[in-house]
């Protein structure tokens, strides 16, 4: 055995902390801005990284009215779901779904880009997606998180 032999350390409970982040969507790219979320969900951005632990924070996204998506993607874009009755299919157009939920797209993307496992269904309820500038859990302390690039569209 070399005295210099490296080991692998996992994360455990006793080192995650969780923190509350809050991310502005205002005048931000969906797509872009799930992928930010979707790291910080994770935890990819720790130095303590593992991928079967949930060591990601808690995030909340404000302004998610005013999150912009390209004029031509927005034309296109369709969110299909099924009642799993013959002839169920269900169809809403992206821009239905920005009068009516506006916060539903932006869950919908981070959804997307989360594990489709068990982990990534608890990593999903660790984000809050709130229409206006104002949310509900200042008890939590959520510090204001930058996003590390000029995603604006």
């Amino acid at each position: 055995m070399t005295p210099y032999t490296k080991s692998t350390k996992s994360a455990t409970e006793a080192i995650i902390e969780h923190k509350w982040l809050v991310v502005d969507a205002a005048g931000q790219n969906i797509g872009r801005l799930a992928a930010q979320v979707a790291t910080l969900l994770r935890g990819k951005h720790k130095a303590y990284y593992t991928p079967h632990a949930d060591c990601g924070d808690y995030v909340i996204v404000i302004n998610a009215n005013q999150a912009t998506m390209a004029p031509k993607r927005a034309e296109k874009k369709e969110y299909y779901r099924n009642t799993l009755y013959p002839g169920g299919a269900r169809f809403k157009s992206y821009k239905d779904v920005k009068k009516t939920n506006p916060a539903f797209a932006i869950e919908h993307a981070v959804r997307g880009m989360l594990p489709k496992t068990s982990l990534g269904d608890k990593l999903v309820k660790k984000l809050r997606v709130v229409n206006g500038a104002e949310h509900e859990h200042a008890a939590q302390q959520p510090v204001a998180y930058p996003l590390p690039y000029n995603f604006k569209s």
